[in-house]
């Protein structure tokens, strides 16, 4: 986390820390309270991605050389560029909307610098850590943890968070399958795959709802019989509260978390949609919404970075769709490419930019006087007591 600071620094940083009258209330708060941020699982991160690595060699050796790929090499072939720099702006886009929804969740006074750092290297984890990312989360647990949010709190924000999130994809699937049920929406495709999609997302919000219920008054009779600090309890107390922190934040009406949540799902699909245009034509934009929504559950299945699981859900779905499998499959990958790559890149730099800012505020913390004020991520200007 950077080198020693110079003379000059330590000088310059204990002038500018020095205790002064503040006009305006602040926490006071210790050294010892603020630990680094944590490393993205080191030697478990350079696993995963030799995994990736060594997967897309195989990919790209398949498709260059597998006889029965030819059409398959000639879309790529002639690719456009321009589409192609439009599904990463887009890419980047979704990322942004993602910091919207994290700061609007987790800490809605957090500098939007910060929350960018944060969310944006959570999303460069996830890239590369299966199923939502434990390098992510515990980038964003580190944050909320030195904001002063207890455990509890930051367990029933993660629920909402992930809850949050879901919500717009469930949404949009009772939509877009009511509409090409009804007939709304062009494009062509039977009841089983329409209507029935749309009536269990529906009921998907039925059974969160009800289940956030039922884990309150399952915990509260567990809690009676082994007492609230066991462990299932606090899952099933998290899971209740969840729910109704979720429910909480909707009726709240904070316009950045709803453009997020709209804008995170809204700009990924469009990505999608560019990259059937960079690689020949392109189904109707309801086809491709109702195929990307099914068919990103794929990336539940525990791989780095979902990587086979997404494809082949992705494909699998658009050609029950009637999308032709070669521009499926073009698509498709075009678009895994994009999601892997950008958000990883854009991660890299956030990391790096959060771990010097950090620097920045070590230094401060360590020179900064008893009743001195310095800037502290997660909690703003805070007194340092001793």
């Amino acid at each position: 986390m950077g080198g020693s600071a110079s003379d000059e620094q330590v000088q310059a940083a204990r002038a500018r820390y020095a205790p002064a009258p503040s006009a305006h209330p602040t926490s006071s708060v210790r050294r010892e309270d603020f630990e680094p941020p944590p490393e993205v699982g080191g030697s478990r991160v350079r696993r995963r991605v030799l995994i990736l690595g060594a997967v897309v060699i195989v990919a790209v050796a398949a498709i260059t050389l597998v006889p029965g790929l030819a059409s398959l090499r000639t879309r790529f072939a002639h690719g456009d560029a321009w589409w192609l720099a439009l599904g990463a702006a887009l890419k980047l886009l979704s990322g942004f909307s993602y910091v919207a929804v994290f700061r609007g969740v987790f800490c809605p006074r957090m500098r939007w610098r910060t929350s960018a750092e944060i969310g944006l290297a959570e999303l460069g984890a996830n890239a590369v850590i299966p199923v939502g990312g434990a390098g992510g989360l515990a980038l964003g647990a580190w944050a909320l943890q030195r904001g002063g949010m207890d455990g509890a709190k930051i367990a029933r924000r993660s629920v909402a968070f992930f809850l949050l999130t879901s919500l717009p994809n469930v949404l949009g699937v009772i939509i877009i399958g009511l509409g090409l049920a009804v007939g709304a929406f062009p494009g062509h495709a039977g009841l089983a795959l329409t209507l029935l999609p749309a009536l269990i997302a529906a009921a998907a919000i039925v059974v969160t709802i009800t289940g956030g219920r039922l884990a309150a008054a399952a915990e509260q009779r567990l809690a009676a019989r082994r007492g609230r600090s066991s462990r299932a309890a606090k899952i099933l107390r998290a899971l209740s509260d969840g729910v109704v922190e979720a429910l909480s934040l909707l009726r709240e009406g904070n316009p950045w978390l709803l453009i997020g949540l709209v804008g995170y799902l809204v700009f990924d699909v469009m990505v999608l949609w560019a990259t059937f245009h960079a690689f020949g034509s392109a189904p109707t934009l309801a086809i491709v919404w109702i195929g990307y929504l099914i068919g990103e559950l794929g990336g539940l299945i525990p791989l780095p970075g979902g990587l086979g699981g997404v494809e082949l859900g992705l494909v699998g779905m658009l050609v029950l769709y009637h999308v032709p499998v070669g521009a499926a499959t073009a698509a498709v990958l075009g678009y895994r490419a994009i999601a892997l790559v950008v958000p990883a890149a854009v991660g890299v730099v956030a990391f790096a930019m959060l771990r010097r800012s950090v620097a920045r505020e070590t230094l401060a913390i360590s020179c900064c006087e008893p009743g001195g004020e310095v800037e502290v991520i997660g909690r703003g200007t805070v007194r340092i007591t001793v």
